[in-house]
């Protein structure tokens, strides 16, 4: 192979800092904006937040400093010129105590000792199950034995993995040797801790173990636990003829075994020590109110913090331009300084264009849905892609599309998340182009209004869709019924 040499010409995009920066701002939720705002303080000391009523002064930080300051390490000399400084010159008698201001940051505040911040206290389920089995007279090996076990079980409080890994965990780990039936009988009185349900295997084993301790409330609880043990499958797939002809009961007795069936619990380890599991709230980033028919929109005040370039670093900045004498250190100390400054400035200007992105976006999203915002009927929603308020802001389609998948809108019906308003279009007979969305709200409407003994079958619902002038097949209608998290009909029947 044979080297050569060409000219070629291509057309490159690369993305400055600030442009990668801006990106990674608008991802940010309202929500995490703050705490993303506090990591740029604390890693740049000449960005600060500003006190109220306070006016932006970073612009005064001009650029008079810019080549200056590079210039001069050119046109002083060369570094040997600074070597031969004599710092002791600078230094006074006593400098060599430790100063005051040395001690303590007033920027940290010292934390006060006697006071407390509040938490909640609670057990969690792992050491509930430890306090129950601290209740069981077990030696030491079935002791470990059974710790073992709790550790296996899961936040749903199931014990899903096999007794006979657990064997070999006990082997391996902590050289203790046991046997199936060994761990099978410790899991046996597990079974039997509060609350009900708690170390079974699957879903049925769950719910039989809820039945046995409800014994006592009857026949029914009886003929619950015959269904669980004998038609499982059948009850899940609700195929109810089955069972009654296999148990020859009638739909009285069938509505009771239910009933007794869809109180019990499926997860029973899941609602222990819930105020320690992390909860996920919505904080909305903007605000649509209707003004007697007029829109108006709203940004969360959190998007517009009011940050300022430190008044510190402009005055380090002011006083080496009034000082005479400029050695090395200064310049790579005011170098860095400038550095700070600049990264200031451009976080401060990626948040206000965040800001004005954000408002053109949803601005033209409003105008686009207005209809909705002013009536809160699903079925006025417009058909909206990317591209239509990508053109209508002059933003790129993936800006829109930064905005759109993680910011939230509050309006007087819901808080909505801003991806919630695009939808692909449908052509109805009449020509008309209408929303996914329009089609969706018509078919769950459809369902929630159906005989629940006789629920409407995806044909039957393809018909009536067409009666109504959408142009639908019967797979579109299953592909949007399945979207919903809607069962097919014979799961949504009841008796």
């Amino acid at each position: 192979m044979s080297l050569s040499q060409g000219l070629y010409q291509k057309q490159l995009q690369k993305l400055s800092p600030q442009q990668i920066q801006l990106m990674k701002l608008l991802q940010i939720p309202t929500a995490n904006l703050e705490e993303r705002i506090k990591e740029e303080i604390e890693e740049n000391p000449a960005l600060e937040e500003a006190e109220e009523g306070h006016e932006d002064e970073y612009s005064e930080v001009n650029d008079e400093f810019k080549d200056d300051n590079e210039d001069d390490f050119e046109k002083d000399g060369s570094e040997d010129e600074y070597d031969n400084i004599d710092i002791s010159e600078y230094v006074q008698e006593g400098d060599d105590d430790v100063g005051d201001y040395k001690l303590k940051d007033d920027n940290y505040p010292e934390a006060d000792e006697t006071r407390q911040s509040p938490h909640k206290v609670e057990t969690g389920f792992n050491e509930l199950m430890l306090e129950q089995l601290g209740m069981l007279n077990l030696d030491e090996h079935n002791h470990k034995i059974a710790e073992q076990i709790i550790g296996n079980l899961d936040d749903d409080g199931y014990l899903r993995r096999e007794i006979s890994s657990i064997v070999d965990d006990l082997a391996f780990r902590q050289n203790i040797i046991t046997t199936v039936e060994e761990i099978g009988n410790l899991v046996l009185q597990i079974q039997q801790f509060d609350p009900p349900g708690i170390g079974a295997r699957n879903l049925q084993e769950c719910l039989l173990l809820q039945l046995e301790r409800k014994l006592d409330e009857g026949a029914h609880v009886e003929m619950a636990m015959k269904v669980l043990e004998k038609y499982f499958d059948e009850f899940t797939k609700k195929h109810y003829e089955k069972i009654q002809k296999g148990l020859a009961i009638n739909d009285e007795q069938l509505k009771e075994v239910i009933n007794q069936i869809i109180k019990l619990n499926p997860k029973p380890g899941g609602n222990i020590g819930e105020t320690n599991k992390a909860e996920t709230y919505v904080i909305p980033d903007f605000f649509i109110f209707n003004n007697n028919g007029k829109l108006e929109l709203t940004l969360n005040s959190r998007n517009a913090p009011d940050l300022r370039i430190s008044e510190g670093y402009r005055d380090m900045l002011k006083d080496y331009e009034r000082g005479s004498k400029k050695d090395k250190r200064q310049k790579e100390a005011v170098l860095f300084i400038k550095q700070k400054i600049d990264s200031a400035k451009w976080f401060i200007d990626a948040i206000k264009q965040r800001h004005n992105t954000l408002t053109n976006t949803m601005q033209a999203i409003m105008n686009y849905q207005r209809s909705f915002f002013l009536t809160g009927d699903e079925t006025e929603l417009r058909p909206m892609i990317l591209k239509y308020i990508a053109e209508e802001t002059n933003l790129d389609i993936s800006t829109v599309s930064r905005v759109a998948n993680s910011k939230f809108v509050q309006t007087e019906f819901g808080t909505y998340r801003l991806k919630f308003f695009f939808s692909e279009s449908l052509q109805t007979d009449s020509g008309e182009e209408v929303s996914t969305r329009e089609v969706k709200k018509i078919l769950s409407d459809l369902i929630e209004a159906e005989s629940k003994k006789h629920p409407l079958s995806d044909e039957r619902l393809t018909e009536l869709l067409q009666e109504k002038g959408y142009n639908i097949a019967r797979r579109t209608v299953a592909k949007y019924r399945e979207q919903l998290n809607i069962s097919v009909a014979r799961l949504r029947k009841e008796l």
